[in-house]
């Protein structure tokens, strides 16, 4: 469902201290950007940041970096944050476009962490290069993780689940911690609004992590034909 028009959410955000929709000049300098150097996590697709407002929270030792492409819902975003963690110090929230995330990140920005939450799961063919988990996605990671730096991956939808947990080996990230009903036993970890909503609704979580290690891209013959990539709702 598409969210309703916040007219107010671009005035908000644009007097929000840890808002920006040009990152680009702190490639390379987002622990000068946070004030202080820690860990860094990203959350990418973060949304309304129910999940990255309670990461804040649990884990001040950490700089956590939310990315996504829609003002009015990062603008919801920020007052969730501010409910829960008032003038945060370990939050940054972005404006910017996921396909283009080592133009926001560069290498010495050590990112050791990326979360990827109920992302959209494309189901159709000719869209599978847009999932997060695709090929083309996990090679832009590597370009800006650090060695041993992790995904954590959560979906309801369990094509896509496969789909990635296929795919993720394939691109140099060791897979662990991999379960297809996550709060089987009862709720475990930072949830999302959708995730709490599924939990109530009996729906099995899906979860993985990808570790990213030592990997070498393999030629592909360029009479190569593309492999079968199709994802059902």
């Amino acid at each position: 469902m598409r969210m309703r028009k916040k007219t107010w959410a671009r005035p908000e955000l644009a007097e929000c201290a840890y808002f920006t929709d040009a990152p680009e000049p702190f490639r390379g300098k987002w622990a000068a950007r946070f004030g202080e150097k820690r860990p860094l996590w990203l959350d990418l697709g973060c949304g309304k940041c129910v999940f990255l407002a309670e990461l804040a929270r649990r884990y001040p030792e950490s700089n956590i970096l939310g990315v996504d492409i829609s003002y009015d819902i990062l603008g919801v975003g920020r007052r969730n944050i501010e409910a829960a963690v008032p003038g945060p110090k370990n939050v940054q929230l972005v404006f910017f476009n996921i396909e283009k995330l080592a133009e926001m990140i560069a290498p010495e920005d050590q990112v050791q962490r990326i979360y990827i939450n109920f992302c959209d799961p494309w189901p159709s063919k000719r869209h599978a290069k847009r999932r997060l988990t695709h090929g083309n996605f996990l090679k832009l990671y590597r370009q800006v993780l650090k060695m041993g730096g992790q995904i954590h991956f959560k979906t309801d939808n369990q094509p896509l689940f496969e789909f990635s947990v296929e795919e993720l080996p394939q691109f140099g990230f060791e897979l662990s911690e991999v379960t297809r009903n996550l709060h089987e036993n009862g709720p475990v970890g930072v949830m999302t609004d959708y995730e709490a909503k599924f939990h109530e609704l009996g729906q099995p979580i899906n979860r993985c992590v990808g570790t990213m290690v030592d990997w070498e891209e393999p030629e592909v013959p360029e009479d190569a034909e593309p492999a079968e990539e199709t994802v059902e709702e």
